[in-house]
């Protein structure tokens, strides 16, 4: 009886194989890159109602990051600060400027400003800006060179493996609390050793556990 197929048709199995392999392969790497904070998040930088430039008010300004975000010491949350804040200064100054307009409806009227959260966590984890700030994780850590940016950006991923990176080896992230909103902080030559021997004697011991951050 002749042949139907030729030889080579029983290559076909074996490709089936090699291209359903890597077909798994690309597909885990494909949800692995594209569907984790590093895609997803980073970069996300929406506009908001008064377009506040970090670049000029912290870099060129100068005014530290507790001076509008006041409650990153005693709250875990760090809060948005109230148009009193703003109208500290701009009831004096730029009292014209068209793009402070949001700005003094919102001082007339006694309803806030509707700014957009930049930096969000899901609603299963829980984050104290308290306990980070405390315990010397500086502003720049996280949220990056604020201070350079004319619109505020995720610049990190906050994602749980970024998270335990710190957790699991603090001496090479802690800073002095007096350094904490400093932007360009630059580490002296006995960084590590320094955060090695405050670990020890202020038992600083970040959890790693699930409970920690989840619960």
């Amino acid at each position: 009886m002749p042949q139907i197929f030729p030889k080579k048709a029983n290559l076909l199995p074996v490709l089936s194989l090699i291209g359903a392999g890597a077909g798994g392969v690309f597909a885990i790497f494909f949800v692995w890159y594209y569907f984790s904070p590093e895609y997803t998040d980073v970069g996300y930088m929406p506009e908001q109602p008064v377009p506040y430039s970090h670049a000029l008010h912290v870099g060129q300004v100068g005014i530290d990051c507790q001076y509008c975000h006041s409650n990153v010491e005693s709250s875990a949350h760090a809060n948005i600060p109230p148009t009193q804040t703003c109208m500290n200064c701009h009831s004096q100054i730029k009292t014209d400027s068209p793009k402070l307009l949001p700005v003094r409806e919102s001082w007339a009227t006694d309803l806030p400003v509707e700014w957009i959260n930049v930096h969000m966590l899901p609603d299963y984890v829980h984050f104290s800006h308290q306990v980070h700030v405390k315990n010397g994780v500086g502003c720049e850590t996280c949220h990056g060179r604020i201070d350079q940016m004319e619109v505020v950006r995720q610049v990190e991923p906050l994602s749980m493996g970024w998270c335990l990176e710190c957790h699991r080896q603090p001496e090479l992230y802690l800073r002095p609390n007096d350094q904490v909103t400093t932007m360009g902080f630059v580490q002296p030559a006995d960084f590590v050793e320094r955060n090695a021997q405050r670990i020890i004697d202020e038992q600083i011991l970040p959890p790693t556990n699930c409970s920690a951050c989840h619960y």
